[in-house]
């Protein structure tokens, strides 16, 4: 038997998560990690940009296994580099873990975007 406040809770969160993954939620954070960066540019300014952009396309055309509700980690490639990305849960502070994902009056997420080594 299935729980559906589990299954609801849970739906609620990947519903939130995807809000954050596709920039829809205004109060979200979105980081890549140095070592992510550099492995995707050059030293320049234009280079990075042009990483970063790329980086959130892929992050955006992300498709999730089916039955994963929660929607919160996942990884794709881009210029044969592996990249992995989770989503946390903060306080409305960044300073604490969120009490409730499910609430997005109460929590912030962070997405970081990062390589195999970052972990």
């Amino acid at each position: 038997m299935i729980d559906t406040v589990t299954s609801t809770r849970s739906e609620a969160i990947g519903r939130l998560n995807d809000r954050c993954r596709q920039g829809l939620d205004r109060t979200a954070r979105v980081t890549v990690t140095r070592a992510c960066l550099a492995a995707l540019s050059t030293d320049s300014v234009a280079s990075q940009a042009i990483a970063q952009a790329r980086l959130l396309q892929e992050l955006r055309r992300y498709k999730f296994a089916e039955g994963d509700t929660l929607r919160e980690r996942g990884e794709f490639t881009v210029d044969d580099t592996q990249v992995y990305f989770t989503i946390d849960y903060y306080d409305q502070a960044f300073e604490w873990g969120s009490e409730d994902p499910a609430d997005a009056s109460i929590t912030r997420r962070v997405l970081t975007m990062m390589l195999r080594e970052d972990l």
